[in-house]
């Protein structure tokens, strides 16, 4: 599928919106999901972060592509969206450690992306309408069709999407004296890179991997990754998760975006499908339990129910999850942990990339709780 900068594309939506532009990277048809992100920079990321399978991200950001592609600054080996739209894309970047332009690496991968778009018209019509199911598209540019084809798209609600992101088996990265079985639901690379610096050794395990398989490697600690797709659809992920709680209650465990609601629902709690999502680097998140407030790395569809009690906030269906985070912009659950384990997760992204470091303190928390872990073990 070779580049293209003057072939047509069109992009086209469920509810009839539809925009004709310009061909970026490889050419043919794509579907998913349509979101936007808000992110001034760091699009090499967003299009390398697992999270973001089975979606189209739009770029508000006018200008993508300035600084090219620098090989070591993906989150995963390859390009992870559906699709990708922009305003305009620069196909002649200027930065000495590119190793090449953004449409020729899309086109490599095969990712249909377009520009041309009014990104600011589409990101004020998802805002209003919601996340919606759309197409991009170079093969056949009838607007019927393609909205036709958009409405066939599956809806997000019910897909379990992990098994399309995970490692294929065992994955041994870092040195450190502490080990952490990491459950990859589409682990992020800088998640990694923070664990490793710490001082930890990580083990990433399928996202099919069983309570037995996590257990064998005698951890310090258990992390449970990002990734896509509904939380409430990967049955195997919550039984895994709801079974070390009952086996191993005593061990520390950190969860992050996906990870957080899936540790959510193994114990009982509930998740719920958020109009547009959060996908950017600004969130401001409180800590209830201090004021403090960080600036936060944002890229979920779906969130954690919240249920209020007797002057208590926890996790709808899970009283003994206390919740310690809310976004300031809208109210959603951004944290919790529980009231008498070594258990904690965040639904925003303290590894950033792309986005603030804000939040990285919640990487020390969790190794000082292995470290702990550790002692007690003698």
């Amino acid at each position: 599928m070779p580049v293209s900068s003057a072939l047509p594309a069109r992009l086209a939506l469920e509810d009839g919106w539809t925009a004709l532009g310009r061909s970026v990277g490889a050419t043919g048809s794509t579907s998913g999901e349509c979101v936007f992100n808000t992110c001034l920079s760091g699009y090499q990321e967003v299009l390398t972060d697992p999270s973001y399978a089975g979606q189209i991200v739009v770029m508000t950001y006018p200008l993508i592509g300035n600084y090219g592609i620098v090989d070591g600054d993906g989150e995963s080996p390859r390009p992870q969206v559906a699709g990708y739209v922009m305003r305009e894309c620069v196909r002649n970047p200027s930065n000495w450690q590119a190793s090449g332009s953004l449409p020729d690496w899309l086109a490599e991968y095969g990712v249909v992306a377009i520009e041309g778009i009014d990104t600011r018209e589409l990101t004020l019509h998802l805002r209003d309408r919601g996340a919606l199911r759309g197409v991009v598209t170079t093969d056949d540019l009838d607007a019927a069709t393609a909205v036709a084809r958009a409405r066939a798209v599956p809806l997000m609600e019910g897909r379990d999407l992990t098994g399309e992101v995970t490692v294929p088996g065992l994955v041994v990265e870092g040195e450190g004296e502490l080990t952490v079985a990491a459950l990859d639901f589409g682990l992020k690379q800088n998640i990694v890179r923070e664990l490793a610096g710490a001082g930890c050794r990580v083990v990433r395990l399928p996202a099919d991997a069983s309570a037995d398989d996590v257990l064998e490697l005698a951890p310090d600690g258990l992390f449970c990754s990002n990734g896509p797709g509904d939380p409430a659809a990967a049955g195997a992920a919550i039984e895994t998760l709801r079974s070390l709680s009952t086996r191993a209650p005593e061990l520390p465990t950190f969860g992050i975006c996906l990870g957080h609601q899936l540790l959510a629902l193994a114990h009982g709690g509930e998740t719920y499908k958020l109009k547009f999502g959060h996908h950017g680097g600004n969130h401001p998140v409180q800590d209830l339990r201090t004021g403090h407030i960080d600036i936060t790395s944002h890229n979920h569809g779906f969130a954690v129910r919240e249920q209020k009690s007797a002057g208590r906030r926890m996790v709808a269906g899970a009283p003994a999850l206390e919740i310690t985070h809310l976004n300031l912009y809208d109210g959603t659950v951004e944290g919790f942990r529980h009231v008498e384990r070594p258990l904690f997760a965040v639904q925003y992204h303290p590894e950033a990339a792309p986005g603030p470091h804000d939040a990285r303190h919640h990487f020390d928390d969790f190794v000082s709780a292995m470290r702990g872990h550790r002692g007690s073990r003698g």
